[in-house]
C-alpha cells in the first residue's frame, strides 16, 4: 500500500475480516487490495495490538472493527496513543469498506466523517414504518 492512500485494516472475530474483504474485492474488482484482514482467532490482546501496529506502521490508517467493546475494538484503540495517524471505526459494514476503497486518497479528516455518514445511512429496515417505532418489539410467534 505504498500508493499514498490511507491504509485500511479490518480486525474482527473469526473469519469475518477475510469475508468482508473478499466481498469488497468481488464487488470493486481485484485491484482493490487496500484492506488487510486481521482475525482475533488465537491472538490475545497484546498480539492483536502488535499486529495492528505492524500493519499500520506510520502511515495514515483506519482500523475497522466488528465490535466497539470486543477484543478487536479494545486492541485497536490501544494503538491510538502510539500512532497519531490511526483512527478506529467500530461496527464495520460492507458499504463503509466499499466507500473506503473508492475514496481512500482523501485526507483522514475528510474521509472519516464521510465513511461514518455512509455507514450509518446504509442501515435501514423494511418495512420502513418499523424504523420509527423505537419502543415496539417485533415478534412473530
Amino acid at each position: 500500500m505504498s500508493d499514498g492512500g490511507v491504509r485500511g485494516i479490518v480486525i474482527a472475530h473469526g473469519d469475518m475480516a477475510s469475508g468482508l474483504i473478499d466481498a469488497v474485492r468481488h464487488i470493486a474488482g481485484p485491484g482493490s487490495d487496500a484492506l488487510v484482514p486481521v482475525s482475533n482467532r488465537g491472538l490475545g490482546p497484546d498480539a492483536l495490538a502488535a499486529e495492528v501496529r505492524r500493519v499500520a506502521s506510520t502511515e495514515p490508517t483506519i482500523v475497522f472493527t466488528d465490535l466497539q467493546s470486543g477484543s478487536c475494538g479494545f486492541a485497536a484503540r490501544r494503538c491510538i496513543q502510539d500512532l497519531p495517524d490511526l483512527v478506529v471505526i467500530s461496527g464495520v459494514n460492507l458499504p463503509i469498506l466499499l466507500e473506503f476503497v473508492m475514496r481512500r486518497q482523501l485526507p483522514l479528516d475528510e474521509l472519516v466523517p464521510f465513511l461514518l455518514a455512509k455507514g450509518k445511512a446504509s442501515i435501514n429496515c423494511s418495512p420502513a414504518a418499523l424504523e420509527s417505532n423505537e419502543h415496539r418489539a417485533v415478534s412473530r410467534g
